[in-house]
């Protein structure tokens, strides 16, 4: 593998890529087409954000153990402090990408509204395989944003240019939205297919002897499970059942407990100690709050 790189700022970026130095240190739009790609291997780690619309790209792009190939139109989002990788071989090189990348340093979006709510954007923390694909019309309505910011940030600074900005980053970023939420529809047969691998692997750690000794699943480890990103889990999650991984979680914790308080003489304790729980009352607690009973209630009830 190789070295780690730390891109902390963007004239950095623009440096390592043979790209004239930005018009502004804190923003900047870049042709993706012109950057350079003669690396075979790349791997990095950028302190900024970044919002890329990308075609045909050259080489595998791999976040953590997945990979992909970019040969179509997409984007892909990524926050400070992520690490890429991309790999390249002679085949590859020949290749003509484009695109754009939108860069946004933290502190540009300081004292702003964005500020607060950027992280609200689940798709930045989506892994790679999981980027956006876009029409055609989707695709010219991402660059027109995107060259309206660039032509504000190459215009004369004025007390307005940072919020025009400002509010074409948003725009964009609702659009990303609009979009993504159209893929999930799109992808419904796909996604369903994901519903049915978590009830298998929440089937399966649920009939587990470690439970006791390991407790509830996290959101994590079952998105690890399914080779997926926590944030995609749950946007796929919440758009074709309306609860998110952790609700999930619950619903397959609460059908084990009604199966063992209606089938088994274990008392409430012993049934909490096999579901994970250190302390019966948390599990008492979760059990009436998701049923409107508590456990001794709904053997009762069901006796």
């Amino acid at each position: 593998m190789s070295e780690l790189v730390k891109i902390t700022t963007i004239s950095q970026f623009h440096e390592l890529n043979h790209l004239p130095k930005p018009a502004h240190p804190l923003i900047s739009v870049v042709d993706y087409g012109a950057m350079y790609h003669g690396n075979r291997v790349s791997h990095w780690l950028q302190h900024f954000y970044s919002i890329a619309l990308k075609k045909d790209v050259m080489g595998k792009f791999r976040y953590g153990q997945l990979e992909y190939d970019f040969d179509e139109g997409l984007m892909s989002f990524f926050a400070p402090n992520q690490v890429l990788r991309v790999e390249m071989n002679d085949q590859e090189l020949t290749k003509k990408p484009s695109g754009w990348i939108l860069l946004i340093h933290p502190d540009f979006l300081w004292n702003t509204s964005l500020a607060k709510t950027i992280r609200k954007y689940a798709f930045f923390d989506y892994s790679l395989n999981e980027a956006l694909f876009l029409s055609e019309k989707e695709e010219q309505i991402v660059s027109d944003i995107l060259m309206k910011i660039q032509q504000e940030y190459l215009s004369n600074i004025d007390n307005f240019s940072k919020k025009i900005i400002i509010s074409q980053i948003e725009l964009l970023l609702s659009y990303a939205e609009r979009f993504y939420n159209r893929q999930f529809i799109t992808r419904e047969k796909k996604n369903y297919e994901i519903l049915e691998q978590l009830d298998g692997v929440l089937s399966d750690y649920f009939n587990n002897e470690e439970l006791i000794s390991k407790g509830l699943p996290s959101v994590q480890f079952i998105a690890d499970s399914l080779n997926i990103s926590a944030k995609y889990l749950s946007s796929v999650l919440k758009q074709i059942t309306g609860l998110s991984t952790q609700q999930h979680i619950h619903e397959k914790l609460i059908e084990k407990a009604k199966e063992k308080l209606s089938t088994t003489s274990l008392s409430v304790s012993e049934i909490a100690y096999e579901l994970g729980f250190e302390h019966p009352q948390s599990f008492s607690k979760l059990f009436k709050a998701k049923t409107k009973c508590s456990p001794l209630e709904f053997r009762q009830a069901f006796n």
